[in-house]
């Protein structure tokens, strides 16, 4: 199971992160907070998104908002913004 071992803000909604696999990539959470449903709403307001949190590998809001690390592994692929580091 991967899972997210590091996130660090790199840029106004942009997260940079490292999967337990070596993998890494910058998910821009921009396309996912445009959608503004209820749950993503408040990951507009960037003081509220800046206080993101790792919980069991998934990338976590407090209003209970979550993303799988296997989900935005997955995205970043599709992307074409998923790199390997060599020691993977």
């Amino acid at each position: 199971m991967i899972k997210i071992r590091c996130a660090t803000i790199i840029n106004d909604y942009c997260i940079h992160l490292e999967f337990s696999d070596g993998s890494l990539g910058d998910f821009d959470c921009r396309e996912l907070i445009a959608r503004d449903t209820e749950m993503v709403r408040p990951l507009s307001d960037p003081a509220f998104f800046n206080q993101f949190f790792l919980e069991l590998g998934a990338l976590c809001w407090r209003n209970g908002f979550a993303l799988s690390a296997g989900s935005l592994q997955q995205k970043l692929a599709q992307q074409g913004q998923l790199q390997y580091t060599e020691a993977a």
